[in-house]
């Protein structure tokens, strides 16, 4: 494996299947780029004449649409801005807090990354979609599922605001769990 020399730009990208680290390599002499995922490789150029533009891949289970975009700022300096679905990573991640819940809890001494997809209704746990229930209650809508042999719940009721929409919080084993901030 050789050393990462050219590397120029590493960026952490919260999905609904899990974290992942998207890592750019620029070689200014050599007009190289490498787009690594997770720590595979996904794009190689060598002897780019253009130093500038674009290189397109997707990311994770979901196959996320992602742009690296190469800007010469000065002289030989580059800026390297990441898109996500067409949004820069600041307006995606603003986004993503409005359109997703994400929970992190222990269980039996694991780790699990619970999301919720507002939208869709989707819920997704350490990168897998999971099988759901979901059921009408006198106060809003319950959807069940389990991990790893605990029954969990995300319970949707109303705010009784405007502005705030509907509140969903998990239930697991009976007990509230507090939503992450990724």
């Amino acid at each position: 494996l050789e050393k990462m020399t050219d590397l120029v730009a590493v960026w952490e990208v919260a999905l609904s299947d899990g974290v992942h680290k998207i890592e750019f390599e620029h070689g200014t002499t050599s007009g190289k780029r490498v787009v690594y995922v997770d720590g595979k490789e996904e794009i190689r150029r060598e002897w780019m004449f253009k130093l500038v533009g674009k290189e397109t891949f997707t990311v994770g289970a979901t196959k996320t649409k992602a742009a690296i975009n190469i800007d010469a700022v000065s002289g030989f300096a580059y800026e390297y801005t990441l898109e996500i679905n067409g949004k820069s990573l600041k307006q995606y991640i603003e986004n993503r807090l409005k359109t997703t819940n994400t929970w992190i809890l222990n269980l039996a001494g694991t780790d699990y990354r619970i999301v919720l997809e507002k939208d869709t209704m989707d819920v997704w746990c350490n990168g897998q979609k999971m099988e759901t229930a979901g059921e009408f209650v006198e106060d809003g809508t319950e959807t069940h599922f389990t991990v790893a042999d605990h029954s969990c719940c995300i319970k949707a009721v109303s705010s009784g605001k405007r502005k705030e929409g509907i509140i969903h919080t998990l239930i697991v084993d009976n007990r509230e769990i507090p939503e992450a901030v990724e």
